[in-house]
């Protein structure tokens, strides 16, 4: 059991997460998984080369288990999974908004527990990932932050900056894609073709982004030196302030975070 890892739900978070793993050194051998959607879980254990099975027999073989499943599946994963739980475990959950003592007291107070909040652009390698752990040895914290690593950056927080971290990184690719998308159509509203707008408006975030990272500087400043006094930038940043696009995008992170302990209740 001791170098075993289970994945309970193999969608698009936990497919990637395994695809890390994988990526990262850990033997197809090494993994079993299971989905509750039986085409799915063929698909990826075909792909993958690792060994399909039911939760319980996770359990049993697995001493680090991945659920990646749905919050509102949490309790019936629980139910399945604990009374084969014991001690040498280390449960990862991925489910957004689901408290670590919901996960400890569903599996009769006995395996240590990590909480991720990843998001989709672990999918390539770039996710932005925090997580929370309770009564986890540092030895087994640090492997599974090794782990993740391979998928983008990891940020060990404080578990009730969870839900911030859901409504800001988990869920803020979906605003990205809301931006670009304007942008693009932005370009075909002034003449563009679609493709050549959507193209451009990719290249504009992934290299602002990438500016941002790799300078170290304040967006504030970064934006100062694109907005020259009377230019074209001032201007449309004008029609965005506004619009309240700032006080948009905080909302919207606001929204997010309440939703995600929502979840957890």
């Amino acid at each position: 059991m001791q170098d075993r890892i289970g994945f309970i739900g193999v969608g698009a978070m936990g497919g990637a997460l395994l695809k890390g793993l994988l990526g990262g050194g850990v033997r197809p051998s090494q993994i079993m998984i299971s989905d509750a959607v039986e085409e799915r879980l063929q698909e990826v254990a075909g792909r993958y080369g690792v060994k399909a099975a039911g939760g319980r027999e996770i359990a049993e073989a697995c001493r680090i288990i991945f659920l990646a499943v749905k919050p509102q599946d949490m309790g019936v994963v629980l139910k399945e999974l604990e009374p084969v739980i014991g001690e040498e475990h280390v449960v990862v959950s991925i489910a957004a908004g689901v408290p670590i003592v919901r996960i400890e007291s569903g599996l009769g107070g006995r395996p240590g527990v990590i909480r991720v909040m990843p998001n989709t652009p672990c999918l390539v390698g770039e996710g932005a990932m925090a997580l929370s752990c309770g009564r986890v040895s540092e030895e087994d914290l640090n492997m599974v932050v090794e782990w993740l690593k391979g998928l983008g950056i990891v940020r060990v927080v404080p578990e009730n900056l969870l839900d911030a971290v859901t409504g800001l990184s988990g869920s803020g690719p979906a605003y990205v894609y809301l931006l670009i998308e304007a942008l693009s159509d932005g370009g075909l509203l002034c003449g563009m073709q679609r493709g050549m707008a959507t193209e451009l408006a990719v290249q504009t975030v992934l290299g602002a982004a990438k500016l941002v990272k790799e300078l170290g500087e304040h967006p504030a400043l970064l934006r100062e030196k694109v907005a020259s006094p009377g230019g074209t930038a001032a201007a449309g940043l004008f029609e965005l302030e506004a619009g309240g696009v700032r006080a948009s995008v905080m909302r919207a992170v606001r929204a997010a975070t309440e939703r995600s302990k929502e979840l957890g209740s």
